[in-house]
């Protein structure tokens, strides 16, 4: 049945009406400075990945950056003050796939939702894990460290960025997978878990490529596999874990932007608009292959859909390896 004209005139008068509303909203945001949280340490992979974006998203609308580094609680504490910011698209979260895919599995109480508390932006970029043994390591391959960690059960050790990380997930996925067991020792943040891997004091670490990429090429550390389903083109000789005996094996970590829920479409919209405008910068794609992360531009849903698909499981993956947080 086709509406009435008067039908059609109110439908067209209340969409205009939310268009006018929310207008001011993007307008206020051009002078303003744009404060991007980042929930972990300098030096992380994440912390690495807002900067490269965020620098570049402040440009295309005209206002100031300010990256702010609120570590705490694996993530939470900067994702808590995100949740409860004013929803005027002026601060945004470099969400991640600890803080919106495994806290919820991991602290009873967060001070935030990852799918009622935020309204999804923009996904950035998919990162795979590299698990890395220091270069003076005899251990050239995944099948010898995994027949090692079989041989000597709770004697090799791993680092990770700290209890509940990206990290510690990962190398738990993994353990899940190969069947063996090695001592986890948490730091407090990604930097210090690998400058003691290259000291000596640790065995081996499963993080991402940002991180731990410089010291593969520079010779400190070596590569063993990496966590996506295929190769790294900036590490083509380094095998896969899917490759390395352990089919359908895929712990990439994902990074994307979330602001507050309530932030108004019109922002939201302008805001996924941008961010993929800079993924799509030829200097942009470079500096992040260079760095291991393959960009990943899409839509606001998209990228909400993926958080709702990842919750249950990596809680199963938490579940099976008893993680608890600090």
């Amino acid at each position: 049945m086709t509406p009435s004209t008067p039908r059609l005139r109110r439908r067209s008068l209340l969409i205009g009406a939310t268009a006018v509303a929310a207008w001011p909203a993007v307008q206020a945001q051009s002078g303003r400075t744009l404060r991007v949280i980042v929930p972990f340490p300098p030096g992380g992979s994440t912390d690495i990945l807002a900067r490269a974006i965020g620098t570049r998203l402040g440009v295309a609308l005209g206002q100031n950056v300010l990256i702010e580094n609120k570590a705490g609680a694996g993530g939470s504490l900067g994702a808590g003050e995100v949740a409860r910011a004013e929803p005027d698209g002026n601060t945004l979260l470099m969400g991640h796939i600890g803080t919106l895919a495994v806290n919820p599995a991991l602290y009873p109480k967060l001070p935030y939702d990852p799918v009622k508390s935020f309204d999804p932006v923009a996904m950035v970029a998919r990162v795979p894990n590299i698990l890395v043994v220091n270069a003076a390591s005899p251990i050239k391959t995944l099948a010898q460290f995994v027949a090692q960690a079989k041989a000597q059960p709770g004697r090799m050790t791993y680092s990770s960025g700290g209890n509940g990380s990206a990290a510690h997930i990962a190398f738990e996925y993994l353990k899940l997978r190969a069947g063996f067991f090695v001592l986890h020792i948490p730091y407090r943040g990604t930097a210090p878990s690998i400058n003691d891997l290259m000291g000596g004091q640790v065995d081996a670490t499963f993080t991402g490529a940002p991180v731990v990429l410089p010291h593969v090429r520079a010779g400190r550390l070596r590569a063993l596999a990496v966590s996506s389903p295929q190769r790294l083109a900036s590490l083509p000789d380094v095998p896969t874990v899917a490759e390395s005996g352990y089919a359908g094996f895929d712990a990439d970590q994902w990074y994307g932007f979330v602001a507050p829920a309530g932030t108004p479409t019109p922002v939201l919209a302008r805001l996924n608009a941008e961010v993929n405008k800079a993924l799509q910068l030829p200097e942009v794609a470079q500096q992040l292959a260079a760095e291991g992360a393959i960009p990943t531009p899409g839509t606001a849903k998209a990228f909400g859909d993926l958080i709702v698909r990842e919750l249950p499981r990596w809680a199963e993956v938490v579940r099976a390896g008893k993680v608890k947080p600090d």
